[in-house]
């Protein structure tokens, strides 16, 4: 088994520096491109609407993500709460836009990421993390000292800033990224950010410049790389042909490419006319097709199935207060 980058980080000391970093950016947060400048460490409330303390919704073995990543037993994933987006149309916006989850120190980061390992976990998979990175790589530290060894999977939106980025080299193994738009101005109008596309081409580019293309081992697990998210949503609003243009030209023709057909129009996403209804399987169809003329033939492509209710994975969910304790339901 290759051995995790973040092995070495700690052995030489560079996760301390890095935690110490991280104290002094949440001082005057610039920690994601919205750079609100809020005093988290002293309790104010960021843009990301959260303090200095990490905030998680739940945690447990996946099943469902990509086969290298869940692999046979599982990704042991720890869902965040909170995003820099504001989509309307998110599945998970009671966590990702609300208020639910619970704080948890480190040393219980610590604890769920040893949990997942001892079950069978593939990976540790870091969802939506980023505005929580200091506790996070302080409960890396914990749990690195009671016998984590297994690969980290940073899963973003995408929208990163490079010197963020910088904090991650030499700590992440996998980067499980979105790419939801390929202009600027889908994202203002259905993620409440008037930049995503510009930053999140910049920030896959510079993912793949520390982990390259994806490596899966002769288990079928992934062991290092990128992977990048597609979500097809209806009427062409996700820009798809210049997203896949623009990873194969820019990035790596490579890339391993999760084209996602589940978009249902869940939160508020009926109160707009272009996003009021499930994909069709014809609209599928032309994103498969975009892919291949892209030349991107790495990846996988979903079974289309009828619309009907999205169902989403949940592992053991956080009492929904974040003033309370981290018990389980």
């Amino acid at each position: 088994m290759r051995k995790p980058k973040y092995l070495d980080a700690f052995d030489s000391g560079l996760l301390h520096v890095k935690v110490e970093e991280l104290y002094g950016i949440l001082r005057d947060c610039h920690l994601c491109p919205r750079d609100c400048g809020a005093d988290r460490i002293n309790g104010e409330n960021g843009a990301c609407r959260y303090g200095p303390s990490a905030v998680v919704y739940s945690y447990g073995l996946h099943p469902g993500e990509e086969p290298p990543v869940s692999g046979t037993s599982g990704s042991g994933t720890i869902f965040f709460s909170g995003c820099p987006l504001r989509c309307v149309y998110c599945q998970n916006y009671t966590f990702s836009q609300g208020r639910e989850g619970a704080i948890v120190p480190p040393s219980k980061l610590a604890d769920m990421m040893l949990t997942m390992q001892g079950k069978g976990a593939h990976n540790i998979n870091l969802v939506t993390p980023t505005h929580f990175l200091r506790d996070i790589i302080e409960a890396l530290i914990i749990a690195i000292g009671k016998g984590l060894e297994i690969p980290l999977v940073y899963n973003t939106v995408g929208y990163e800033l490079p010197k963020t980025l910088s904090l991650l080299e030499g700590v992440v193994d996998i980067y499980l990224a979105d790419m939801r738009y390929g202009e600027d101005r889908l994202g203002q109008k259905f993620s409440n950010i008037t930049d995503y596309a510009s930053v999140n081409k910049v920030a896959i580019k510079r993912m793949h410049e520390q982990v390259g293309d994806l490596v899966i081992d002769d288990d079928g697990i992934a062991v290092k790389g990128l992977i990048v998210r597609h979500l097809v949503l209806p009427n062409g609003v996700a820009g798809t042909g210049k997203t896949f243009k623009f990873l194969a030209d820019e990035v790596s023709p490579n890339t391993y490419i999760s084209l996602m057909s589940q978009y249902r129009p869940l939160n508020k996403a009926k109160k707009y006319p272009e996003l009021a209804r499930p994909i069709t399987e014809e609209e599928y169809d032309t994103a498969k097709a975009m892919m291949e003329e892209a030349g991107l033939q790495n990846g996988w492509i979903q079974e289309f199935s009828s619309p009907g209710e999205e169902s989403s994975y949940e592992g053991p969910r956080i009492k929904p207060n974040i003033e309370g304790s981290p018990d389980l339901w």
